[in-house]
């Protein structure tokens, strides 16, 4: 009985939130159609994980696995690119028989993912997709083919449909349940095409800046990335992953990616393991027990040992202490890697050896053949036992059940219908709002007033490009001028903002070369107010390795050149990476980071700009001040002072978690119960929140604790919670926070969480206050 209420109350927690999402209407005319989380964030995780069971198919798996030849088993483990099944490419792509028989009949090719360079329209995917899962109808066992694809903020691969904010952006709204309902609109518009598996969320930790996916994350702090993270997963799975309006998620790319000490793609970390488990393990085990299906595979090394070959962290952290039952799946062409790049194998049919006994289920070989023939030739050795082909095979069979792709693998002509809904789009806006943060408004510059005539410039203005960054369309993002043409640059959201008549566009550089800065600042002579547009062009993964986090040198020239006008410059940075951009900041009138917000970005951002929305994001992370100065915002206290040896303090930029707002917030009685607790018993924070401003506004609280004295040394504070409230003007809020053991701990040199008894301090808001732990 108590398990079934269990799971009737977690499934009317799902409907609420749906309910809560359904909007009708344009969002110019109505009140923001989001509601803000009023749980706090722990507690709307564990609400998150609650689900029912999935239906057990341990008896159908084992008789199917039963009737296997190695030759069907090895091609379940196999995974291909999708251009070993088709001729052509872009929009000319088309199934190639004779590839797709050898593949999916004679090879027994388990998986295919990925797109041949650029979208397709959804009827185009739902001709792939039937066409595969009738070749694997022709098959002996007819095991249906498992499609993946990169649906990372939204399904980007899929013409017309629904793009989010890039993942850090997401982390900017602090907002559980709009990431919830962008992943849930995801899942439906991937599957709706025929596509059941989605490799996302990516719950790296975002602690390196010059990491070229770094916007990929969400963000440094774990605890932050743990509860997105979680939203996310539960969004694309669902209660029933089976659900046709529902995708299995992949938890990537585990462990230790987004830390390499270089700042490069792929290149290695050096992490301690209790580090590793004090900030990079627990968005992961919170993606684990949310319910993930799928883990993808760190393409980089810890320690001197590839992620690919790491049998400690695959199977007996992942697979073990985790109990992680899902399947584990290489990233691309990294089996190979290990010979060729990493050079811990002499060859690749070693490399393939390694891979499988480490703890690899499914390779994403992804163009040729090698990886089932080697494969084969060590089975028949005996160089890889049986039981572990099997528990391989177990697995990837066990998503596909879970998956429903058994009764129901093909596609519906009508799914189509639900790709890029109104509804949908107004999500995304929503999304793109609640992420947009204010870090600098002097002598409230901003919002402009009715009428303000503006001065438009910068490489970032007019092209959705560095709306969307990479994984839009292409796996670069280069084409989204071209396919997201009919939403508007944020040249062209101003325009019909201000009015055609008080706008002037005059780009004035690109990204790394002058082209009319002078033409630009004769510009800024009649008008009230500029907004200089800056940042990144799109990029991922290797392609967007840098060597120094300065903005590029005609972006900081224009700037400069525009500032020394006098006239009021606001600076719009749209970016995946936090560029330095000290030589100008103090003396910008405003500064607002946008990321990269998605196709309704420009419309978001000049709501901002002239106050119809009140701006609400906060920084997910540490923006630096200066290149050789990354220190996130959990660093130690040695850090944060000069005390007469030269020391560079801590002094960054913007503070993790900073954000203005059109109103003010005020605290007030913050309290601890009890002032003496023991580390078994719930502590109790409370604190008021008021709006004192003239205006609506939504404000994050912010719950950061401080362990005095540790025998490690502690951070300076930790973010333990927090909570994102909407307050009319003049209304207040109380808030209650529970703290528990496990917010207490940190990871001892034994690698295993401690609680030890002494001084604790919690801060919110500019507060602060202090328990004695017994």
């Amino acid at each position: 009985m108590e398990g079934k209420l269990r799971n009737a109350i977690a499934q009317i927690f799902t409907i609420l939130l749906l309910l809560q999402f359904t909007v009708e209407g344009s969002a110019q005319t109505r009140p923001d159609p989001v509601p803000d989380q009023t749980l706090d964030s722990q507690k709307l995780m564990e609400q998150l994980k609650k689900r029912p069971p999935l239906p057990d198919h341990e008896q159908q798996i084992s008789r199917l696995l039963s009737q296997m030849t190695l030759q069907e088993k090895i091609g379940q483990m196999t995974q291909f690119d999708i251009a070993m099944i088709t001729e052509g490419k872009d929009q000319e792509i088309k199934i190639d028989p004779a590839k797709l028989e050898k593949a999916i009949v004679q090879y027994g090719v388990g998986s295919v993912i990925n797109v041949f360079d650029e979208a397709l329209t959804p009827q185009h995917w739902q001709q792939f997709i039937n066409a595969i899962e009738a070749a694997s109808a022709k098959t002996r066992l007819k095991i249906p083919v498992m499609y993946g694809i990169d649906s990372i903020h939204g399904a980007n691969y899929i013409q017309n449909t629904t793009l989010f904010p890039q993942p850090l952006g997401m982390a900017a709204t602090w907002n559980p349940q709009i990431a919830l309902r962008a992943a849930q609109i995801t899942a439906d518009e991937t599957r709706a095409v025929g596509i059941p598996w989605t490799f996302s969320p990516v719950l790296d930790i975002g602690r390196q800046p010059l990491w070229p996916r770094l916007w990929e994350t969400y963000g440094e702090d774990p605890h932050l990335a743990s509860v997105i993270g979680t939203a996310m997963v539960r969004g694309y799975e669902g209660d029933n992953v089976a659900d046709p309006h529902h995708v299995a998620s992949s938890l990537k790319h585990y462990i230790g990616y987004s830390g390499p000490t270089s700042g490069r793609d792929r290149t290695p970390a050096l992490i301690p393991e209790n580090t590793l488990r004090q900030f990079y393990l627990p968005s992961f085990r919170a993606g684990v027990e949310a319910g993930a299906r799928t883990v993808m595979v760190n393409s980089g090394e810890v320690n001197g040992v590839p992620g690919h070959t790491n049998h400690y962290l695959l199977t007996d952290v992942l697979k073990g202490e985790l109990k992680f039952d899902g399947l584990v799946v290489s990233d691309w062409e990294d089996i190979k890697k290990l010979a060729s790049i990493h050079h811990v194998a002499a060859t690749e049919k070693e490399a393939t050896r390694q891979a499988i006994l480490a703890g690899i289920d499914m390779s994403m070989v992804p163009r040729d053949y090698s990886f089932p023939d080697l494969l084969t030739e060590l089975a028949k050795e005996g160089a890889i036992p049986m039981d572990r082909i099997d528990d391989a095979v177990r697995r990837i069979l066990r998503v596909k059940y879970q998956l429903g792709l058994f009764e129901h693998s093909t596609t519906e002509p009508g799914a189509v219908a639900r790709i890029g809904t109104p509804q949908n789009l107004e999500v995304s806006l929503q999304a793109a709002r609640e992420s947009i943060t204010l870090l600098q408004n002097k002598n409230s510059v901003l919002p402009f007033k009715q009428g303000t005539r503006l001065l438009v410039a910068g490489p970032t203005a007019d092209t959705m490009v560095s709306m969307n960054n990479g994984w839009s369309y292409t796996w670069q993002g280069d084409k989204s001028d071209q396919f997201a043409a009919k939403y508007p640059t944020l040249r062209k959201a101003l325009e019909k903002r201000a009015g055609a008549g008080n706008l002037k566009f005059v780009p004035g550089t690109t990204f790394d070369k002058e082209l009319n800065i002078q033409e630009a600042v004769s510009a800024a002579a009649s008008v009230d107010a500029i907004v200089l547009a800056l940042g990144e062009a799109s990029y991922t993964e290797t392609p967007g390795n840098i060597a120094d986090l300065t903005l590029s040198e005609p972006q900081v020239a224009i700037a400069k050149a525009l500032i020394a006008t006098g006239k009021p410059v606001v600076v719009v940075l749209l970016e995946g990476r936090p560029r330095i951009i000290n030589s100008f900041a103090e003396s910008a009138a405003g500064i607002v980071m946008a990321y990269n917000p998605g196709n309704m970005g420009g419309q978001a951002i000049s709501e901002i700009l002239f106050g119809d929305v009140n701006p609400s994001g906060r920084l997910p992370l540490t923006y630096p001040r200066n290149v050789n100065a990354l220190m996130t915002y959990d660093h130690k206290a040695f850090e944060d002072e000069d005390q007469g040896f030269g020391l560079t303090a801590f002094k960054p930029q913007f503070e993790f978690g900073a954000g203005l707002s059109y109103t003010t917030f005020q605290y007030s009685d913050l309290k601890i119960s009890p002032p003496n607790p023991t580390a078994d018993s719930p502590i109790t924070v409370s604190v008021k929140v008021s709006n004192t401003g003239s205006r609506a506004g939504k404000e994050v609280v912010e719950v950061f604790l401080r362990d005095v004295v540790a025998t490690i040394t502690p951070p300076g504070k930790r973010l333990v919670r927090f909570a994102k409230v909407d307050l009319q003007p003049g209304a207040t809020q109380s808030l209650s926070f529970t703290l528990n053991n496990a917010d207490l701990s940190f990871i001892g040199l034994d690698n295993k969480p401690k609680v030890e008894p002494g001084e604790f301090q919690v801060f919110v808001g500019g507060l602060k206050a202090s328990f004695n732990l017994q």
